[in-house]
């Protein structure tokens, strides 16, 4: 699938509602087949990836119906895929496949996980190695998928990680939820939080101290609704669409605003975005609020090592707004970025065929903006990258002839309706 998106004729306005947030989709799902009784989720996103999900947790015995408004599962407690010898299939999903790794870990059974191509070529002895700390058989193929694990009786442990990862980091966790004692996590930095929450608001008794989270094995999960907030890091590239495009004022309703994911919008506003949170609350463990930008214009600035992991996602994004700044905009500690959907920061090379200045490192970038000015245009590739297709997208936006991503069906896994609710901002896309 290609589409182009023309250069903006006038100001973004509008409000847009952006998915439900993927990385809670995932535990949120996970964490209610596990519980005892059965859980409501309204919010689910429609992509690929949370739909992995789904599909797994059906393969390993868990009875879900499927709703217009809301996903039922019937959670089958603490012996959830216990004794089970199956493949299963997680599409494109690495969250899916690290995550239900720790969960399946710590019951007898043998469970094979693979995935399609892309996830093929993704790291997965980052989360085998832990998981063979506490007892487990974890095997990869040359440190990659097909995962298999043989569960056991785990023992706890306490874990350092060498690099901040919220998927080993809840991996673990998991399968200490399912493990006799408490199991700690130790992260050189602290990562996104959302199976934390979670845990705690379904009743596990998991603490956390600066960097460390332990968590006490079995405690029972009790089943309660619950309510997705939308996905900043979908949201993310209309806040950067509603800063590069002048006079844009656009409203992004019911968006996480937890403190581990909102770094995008901190290094937004650092560049000089006008982002205002409005109406903040707090709903099933996670804060949310309204966000409305307005056109302003960036600055360059320096992304270090410490903010990455609460902007991991949303780096490719930002890679866009730094195409349009003033001065050079630089980025340092964020090799995570290369074992992505796709090599991102190879992708993001593109920038200079339509027009851009960037060097890619072997951890980063450098880019220098064009100081407000419309890119030239041209064409990329999305690389089956979802996050590639709506950056270079949003980028059309601010170019004097417009982008044509080829391949930007990759969208699907995220946010199948992205491009339609570009249309409704103003902007125009075309087959």
């Amino acid at each position: 699938m290609t589409v182009r998106i023309e250069p903006a004729s006038g100001p973004l306005a509008g409000s847009v509602r952006v998915p439900g947030d993927k990385s809670i989709g995932h535990r949120a799902v996970m964490l209610a087949a596990l519980a005892d009784g059965t859980t409501t989720i309204t919010g689910l996103p429609n992509g690929a990836d949370v739909a992995s999900t789904i599909g797994a947790v059906e393969a390993l015995g868990t009875r879900v119906e499927r709703g217009e408004e809301c996903l039922t599962v019937h959670g089958v407690g603490s012996e959830f895929a216990a004794g089970r010898v199956t493949d299963v299939d997680c599409g494109n999903s690495g969250t899916t496949m690290r995550l239900l790794a720790g969960v399946v870990a710590a019951r007898p059974g043998r469970i094979t996980f693979d995935g399609d191509a892309s996830l093929r070529a993704r790291p997965m002895e980052r989360v085998a190695v832990p998981l063979r700390a506490m007892g487990a058989a974890v095997q990869t193929r040359d440190g990659r998928p097909p995962l298999r694990v043989e569960g056991a009786a785990l023992r706890a442990l306490r874990w350092r990680a060498a690099v901040p990862s919220a998927q080993v980091k809840s991996a673990v966790l998991l399968a200490g939820w399912r493990t006799a004692g408490v199991t700690e996590v130790e992260e050189p930095i602290a990562t996104r939080d959302h199976t934390e929450r979670l845990l705690h608001y379904l009743g596990a008794r998991v603490t956390r101290q600066g960097a460390s989270v332990r968590i006490e094995g079995g405690v029972p999960l009790s089943a309660r609704p619950v309510s997705l907030p939308g996905d900043v890091s979908s949201a993310a590239f209309f806040l950067v669409a509603g800063a590069i495009v002048p006079g844009s004022e656009v409203l992004v309703p019911n968006v996480g605003v937890n403190p581990t994911r909102t770094g995008v919008i901190g290094l937004l506003r650092r560049m000089g975005a006008d982002i205002e949170l409005q109406r903040p609350r707090d709903e099933c463990g996670e804060p949310r609020a309204d966000l409305l930008i307005r056109g302003a214009r960036l600055r360059g600035i320096a992304i270090s090592a410490a903010e990455v992991p609460a902007a991991i996602d949303e780096l490719p994004a930002l890679a866009m707004a730094a195409a349009c700044a003033e001065g050079e905009t630089s980025l340092e500690g964020a090799a995570e970025l290369r074992v992505k959907e796709s090599d991102r920061l190879t992708a993001l090379e593109q920038l200079r065929s339509l027009g851009g200045e960037v060097e890619i490192s072997a951890d980063g970038f450098r880019i220098h903006g064009s100081g407000g000015a419309p890119l030239a245009g041209g064409r990329v590739q999305a690389h089956d990258d979802h996050r590639i297709a709506m950056a270079f997208a949003i980028l059309g936006l601010h170019t004097r002839q417009g982008v044509e991503i080829a391949g930007s069906g990759a969208v699907a896994v995220s946010f199948p309706g992205f491009f339609a609710a570009l249309r409704t901002l103003g902007a125009t896309v075309r087959p």
